[in-house]
């Protein structure tokens, strides 16, 4: 246990700058108290003890603003940096080496059973504000860039930004991609050109009737 616990905050000594002090990342990182509390409550959740893990994920979350549910797994040395906003629902599965900054939320699509959050693989990172939703998977060494939503897989070694995600770096190399809405769906735009034609229906009906009421 204590070799866990020098583990999460060596961690901490890695990724942020700002760290100073062994006492001072104990008693004031969130992120490691929001693990810590975790693991507590995952012990009793793997043992049936439904209600007790969720009390306690519950306390955590009051305050730590860190919402883990206690179903979650989640591998060795996750740093969760400034995390007010993270939210980890019950069926994900983080892997090691793993860093999600604040607001982000690895949530489903809606009320499917089953798997039906995401799967992080080693080494991945997820920047500020980004959702991944769904029973997708992260793959290793990659990255979501803040505030994307991503739906899909993601393959290993890439870099995924926009809304909806999209892949622009794979294996360190540009990704080309024909920006199109059947490769990357845009609703809002759909919406704005579907609303377009209409009004321009209107307008050219508006001007028959003109024409008629002249006649």
């Amino acid at each position: 246990m204590w070799g866990r616990i020098r583990e999460d905050v060596e961690v901490v000594f890695e990724q942020d700058p700002a760290a100073r002090t062994f006492f001072e990342v104990v008693l004031t990182y969130s992120g490691i108290h929001a693990i810590w509390a975790h693991r507590i409550a995952h012990f009793f959740f793997e043992r049936g003890m439904f209600f007790v893990a969720r009390v306690i994920s519950q306390i955590s979350r009051f305050f730590t603003g860190i919402e883990i549910h206690p179903g979650a797994r989640i591998g060795r040395r996750f740093f969760i940096d400034h995390g007010m906003g993270v939210v980890i629902g019950e069926t994900c599965e983080i892997g090691d080496n793993v860093t999600i900054f604040q607001g982000v939320t690895l949530g489903g699509t809606g009320k499917e059973k089953g798997k039906r959050h995401p799967t992080l693989e080693d080494n991945v990172l997820i920047a500020s504000g980004a959702k991944v939703l769904g029973s997708i998977t992260i793959g290793e060494n990659s990255k979501v860039g803040a505030g994307s939503v991503v739906l899909k897989d993601v393959p290993a070694n890439s870099t995924v930004v926009g809304i909806p995600g999209r892949v622009v770096v794979q294996d360190g190399v540009r990704v080309k991609r024909d920006l199109d809405h059947q490769n990357m769906p845009d609703p809002v735009a759909d919406r704005c050109n579907m609303l377009e034609r209409q009004i321009g229906e209107l307008r050219e009906e508006l001007e028959e009737l003109k024409t008629r009421s002249i006649r």
